[in-house]
């Protein structure tokens, strides 16, 4: 066997063949099944386009009815989960209490029956349907509050919406954030994803699969960076400000948030896409300081930075979005996981398809033949 060139982390690498979603950084394409996400993002809506990711292609009337239908109904969660979720400290970081909760459900539906197409489409459901209320229930019990009961009368963005901010959302607002949660939904074999992947590979239960996605998404560089973008915003405090930030930090090799990307090497069209929902928001219900920051460092960083392919991701402007529909930044990266469970499960379900468990190779770097040494003579 004739072991690959070394790359760390896997860089482009290929570790799976997939259907699910393309990427083409050089024109800074993204499609899911073949579709553009522009169109997906001006003409569909989330659970339709969780759909087309998880079932592979875009439902008739009926069948997406009987979807939304299903998700509708299931977005309660037991009374004892959410006891457990009041025992945990106040302090905790929502990210944490999300893949806690998620690895929970897998308590309360532990049958697994993988081959079954049933038990997948329930899993599906639950996952869709009961992570959003787990993560609005934290936001309030962690402050002494009860959680607020979905109303099964709401679409998918307004209740979760709803039950964050315990009153009916804008439609504007919630036309929003249902676009933010499709242009998040998927990104071919991200950290998370891969995460993801691995875990389903063993074929163990889907919401074990969904909590190691999460516990992967929570780092600050994967799903953490909108939170530091915004940070970074407020320390800059004013447009006047920009460029000696700029310089300061680039003078010290220091990353810019919400800048570059593994992939793209022009703007992320998911950016453009929130940045357009951006400047929507703020025109209906005022300005916002740190969205003409943000306007501003981009132009300084694409003059510094553009030549060698950096340009706004994903992260840069969705912070700015999310602030203004009233979610606190701690909230930001449970939010994107809402999106990308659709991912992850889409994901799940073509792993099984061709299953085989994930076992890569090493390059040993180590010793041999060492001798051991009594404990007294160390």
């Amino acid at each position: 066997m004739t072991l690959c060139e070394y790359k760390p982390g896997l860089e482009n690498i290929p570790a799976a063949q997939s259907s699910i979603s393309y990427v083409e950084g050089k024109e800074g394409t993204l499609e899911y099944r073949g579709i553009p996400i522009e169109e997906l993002a001006s003409k569909s809506n989330f659970i339709e386009t969780a759909y087309l990711l998880i079932w592979g292609e875009l439902p008739r009337k009926e069948e997406l009815e009987a979807f939304e239908h299903e998700i509708r109904f299931h977005r309660r969660i037991k009374y004892r989960i959410r006891d457990m979720m009041k025992c945990f400290p106040e302090t905790g970081h929502p990210m944490d209490a999300l893949q806690t909760s998620a690895a929970a459900l897998g308590l309360f539906y532990s049958r697994r029956a993988l081959d079954n197409p049933q038990y997948i489409r329930e899993a599906v459901v639950r996952l869709l349907a009961k992570i959003p209320t787990m993560v609005a229930a934290f936001k309030l019990m962690r402050r002494g509050h009860d959680p607020v009961q979905p109303r099964d009368d709401l679409p998918y963005s307004a209740n979760f919406l709803y039950m964050l901010n315990e009153r009916e959302p804008d439609p504007l607002a919630a036309q929003i954030f249902d676009v933010c949660l499709t242009l998040h939904a998927e990104h071919t074999i991200n950290a998370s994803t891969f995460s993801a992947m691995v875990t389903a590979s063993t074929l163990t239960d889907p919401y074990a699969v969904i909590a190691s996605a999460v516990g992967t998404l929570a780092g600050p560089l994967h799903g953490g960076a909108n939170e530091e973008v915004l940070a970074m915003l407020e320390e800059i405090g004013s447009v006047e400000n920009v460029r000696p930030y700029l310089e300061e930090r680039l003078q010290r090799k220091e990353k810019i948030m919400g800048f570059g990307h593994r992939v793209y090497k022009v703007k992320d069209p998911r950016a453009k896409i929130l940045q357009q929902l951006a400047e929507q928001l703020f025109e209906q219900s005022g300005g916002d300081k740190y969205y003409e920051i943000a306007v501003e460092l981009e132009q300084a960083v694409e003059e510094k930075l553009g030549q060698r392919g950096i340009y706004a991701n994903v992260d840069f402007y969705s912070g700015l979005v999310y602030r203004k529909l009233g979610i606190p930044t701690d909230l930001f990266t449970p939010v994107f996981a809402i999106a990308r469970v659709a991912g992850w499960l889409a994901h799940w379900k073509e792993q099984l398809a061709v299953n085989r468990i994930f076992r890569p190779t090493q390059e040993y770097t180590g010793t041999h033949n060492a001798s051991y040494i009594p404990i007294e003579e160390r």
